[in-house]
């Protein structure tokens, strides 16, 4: 089953692959309760997994709880066999590292980042060709966890030694490597960005989005999402350098996707159409265009950020306020100014929202 699962998530089909593994989960547990030395490793396993559906279908909450289990069965045996169990508690690790930057608990991510990528890379260093793939893995996730509690400049070093380890490996190994090298420019080139290497940014981001297009061509299901992020990113970069039309040609192929996907499955792809309708509004407003267009997406884009901070505060509050204020920017400039001074004061705490204000 646990296979399965896999080959569900490899085609896109990611509700069909977590109801597997969901099913393998339970079957493990009840075994598990039954003879705990026989069975916690793979129950582990599934949990493992478990979270990453989860991940995919925006359950993240219990995405969460479920790798904490994980991660606690995995430590434990790590404890007591470090050479057979400490790869499977790196990989917990990470996933976990994902879910708490999921809910915004940036700190936490971190912490299990770094403790995942001191464990691959005292793989790594033991034997290279089995675990410099993780080795990767981590540093990539490294990064983005560095990125989020503003250490932009250790974020850029992590990605700058994960792309050349991926590299290497798409050269040997394009279907199986290529994917992860896409995701390391995807995220090389926001690293640059934050410290203000745009140039460097968008050629890396240019090689990721040619990737990502090719990949999502022969397997939209799959690729699709990534695709879109790419392209939100792409944007950006073009945005970063004046490049005005060719940054709103991109967000707004990147919106097309976001709202199809989102469509088909709220919960996983609501927060990325968010952002999405978020960079169209910010770009139009920079070029004083379509200002019909940018409010109607700033509006969309506050009205699902708060629905997403009312869950989960701590994930979202900062892009909601953000949002907020591409909206109060937008009303000044299609003359709706009592409504862009009400939400300023709201920005600033003066005043109590309304739903989905």
């Amino acid at each position: 089953m646990i296979n399965l699962s896999n080959r569900y998530g490899g085609l896109g089909r990611r509700a069909e692959g977590l109801t597997t593994i969901e099913e393998a989960t339970a079957i493990r547990r009840r075994l598990a309760e039954a003879n705990p030395d026989a069975h916690e490793p793979d129950l582990a396993t599934s949990l493992n997994n478990l979270s990453v559906g989860y991940g995919e279908v925006g359950r993240r909450a219990e995405g969460l709880t479920t790798i904490e289990e994980a991660t606690a069965i995995r430590r434990r045996l790590a404890e007591a066999n470090p050479d057979a169990y400490e790869p499977a508690l790196a990989s917990s690790l990470h996933n976990l590292s994902i879910r708490y930057g999921d809910a915004g608990r940036r700190e936490e991510g971190l912490a299990a980042s770094e403790e995942a990528t001191a464990v691959c890379r005292r793989l790594a260093e033991a034997n290279p060709d089995a675990y410099e793939p993780d080795l990767a893995l981590a540093l990539n996730n490294l990064s983005i966890r560095y990125g989020a509690v503003g250490r932009q400049a250790e974020g850029l070093t992590a990605i700058e030694e994960a792309t050349p380890l991926y590299r290497r490996l798409a050269e040997a190994n394009p279907d199986a490597y290529e994917p992860n090298l896409a995701m390391a420019l995807n995220n090389l080139s926001i690293r640059h960005g934050a410290v203000g290497r745009q140039a460097e940014g968008l050629t890396a981001i240019e090689e990721a989005t040619a990737l990502y297009r090719q990949l999502a061509e022969a397997n939209p299901d799959a690729h699709e999402p990534n695709l879109a992020s790419s392209l939100n990113n792409l944007s950006n970069r073009y945005r970063d350098l004046g490049r005005h039309a060719e940054s709103l040609d991109a967000i707004e192929e990147a919106t097309a996707i976001q709202r199809r996907l989102a469509e088909a499955n709220p919960e996983a792809h609501e927060p990325d159409l968010a952002m999405a309708l978020w960079t169209t509004a910010w770009t139009l407003a920079r070029g004083d265009e379509d200002l019909p267009h940018a409010l109607e997406a700033a509006t969309t884009a506050v009205e699902i950020l708060a629905r997403l901070t009312d869950r989960t505060p701590a994930a979202y509050g900062e892009r909601l306020q953000g949002a907020r204020r591409t909206l109060a920017e937008v009303l000044g400039k299609v003359g709706r100014t009592q409504d862009a001074a009400e939400l300023l004061r709201l920005i600033n705490g003066s005043i109590t929202p309304a739903s989905g204000a």
